[in-house]
């Protein structure tokens, strides 16, 4: 089995803070929010993630969502360009509201190898974690 695309679909308590959030980190719209939905494009290969009001994707997995205050459902893993790139995402992540768990550029031992990874992990407003990397040595 091949699917043509795949997406993620996560849930949020306030579209508009969400949408305020991703727009502030420059991400762009995929098609118009409305009370239920916001989406956005992630990265060069427009990968899509859905952003549900939290009652309404609960109706679509007919059950409980994750309760990120206790625990963590998964993490993305974003790539910057360039040193300053990064230290631009690490500035607008925590401008727009976003929290930061750590960046090694305040704690060098958080470097995952010897090979020059500088990391930033942070959650939006809603508690989803993203992994902020640039590779120094390429």
């Amino acid at each position: 089995m091949k699917p043509k695309k795949i997406w993620a679909n996560l849930g949020v308590e306030n579209i508009e803070r969400t949408q305020a959030f991703y727009l502030a980190l420059g991400f762009k719209l995929n098609g118009k929010p409305n009370k239920e939905l916001v989406s956005f494009l992630f990265s060069d290969d427009d990968f899509v993630i859905h952003f549900f009001e939290k009652e309404k994707l609960k109706t679509s997995l007919e059950g409980k969502l994750s309760d990120l205050s206790q625990g963590n459902e998964i993490m993305f893993t974003l790539s910057a360009n360039s040193k300053n790139e990064y230290d631009t995402w690490v500035a607008e992540v925590k401008k727009a509201g976003g929290t930061i768990f750590f960046d090694s550029n305040n704690d060098r031992k958080l470097f995952y190898d010897e090979n020059g990874y500088h990391v930033c992990a942070f959650a939006d407003p809603d508690g989803h974690k993203f992994n902020l990397f640039f590779n120094s040595n390429t």
